[in-house]
């Protein structure tokens, strides 16, 4: 889920960066030390807009300025049970790992459909009697099962597609497509 934290927090602007604008120099700290990073299963991705800048303060043997200063920053944050939607950005023998806005998430090939799947040559997923199958590049929705983001390298999230409501886009839209026409059946008798 992706929220809009405010921080605050002491920024260090060191004495090469005085010639600079203060603003820019402290947007541009803020950048450097939290953008990109994992915090508390927190993916921090960026800067929203500084609030507020406080007061200089000079801290004796360091020469850098200190400012107190509150600031909105974008973070993602993977949810047990939430749903979202990628892109298949590399499908192996095990499964498919999914771009899931700033990191990747893996569907195993147990949670992919509710079929026998199978890896093919061709780099792609097959369901041995529904046919269907997942390819890179291929736009997928999927549920969050596990979470475990110790850190940044070794970050891991679950994904599952064995739900109603979510797999390939073109398999949703086809069941949708289905349930309408036997819908607009039903509703003939």
């Amino acid at each position: 889920m992706y929220k809009v934290l405010t921080v605050m927090d002491r920024v260090r602007v060191d004495p090469s960066n005085f010639k600079d604008n203060v603003n820019e120099s402290i947007e541009i700290e803020i950048m450097r030390n939290y953008e990109n990073k994992l915090d508390e299963n927190k993916f921090l991705l960026s800067l929203v807009e500084v609030l507020s800048i406080g007061e200089g303060l000079i801290i004796p043997g360091d020469g850098a300025i200190y400012y107190e200063t509150t600031f909105k920053l974008l973070i993602y944050e993977p949810l047990i049970k939430e749903i979202v939607e990628g892109e298949v950005s590399e499908i192996t023998e095990y499964g498919a790992f999914v771009k899931i806005g700033p990191i990747e998430g893996f569907i195993h090939m147990s949670q992919v459909m509710d079929d026998f799947v199978s890896f093919s040559k061709t780099k792609s997923l097959l369901g041995k009697e529904s046919k269907k199958s997942l390819n890179i590049g291929d736009y997928v929705r999927a549920r969050v099962i596990a979470v475990s983001m110790k850190n940044l390298k070794d970050a891991k999230i679950g994904l599952t597609m064995r739900q109603a409501g979510l797999g390939k886009i073109e398999w949703i839209a086809e069941q949708n497509k289905a349930e309408a026409k036997a819908e607009k059946k039903a509703d003939k008798k």
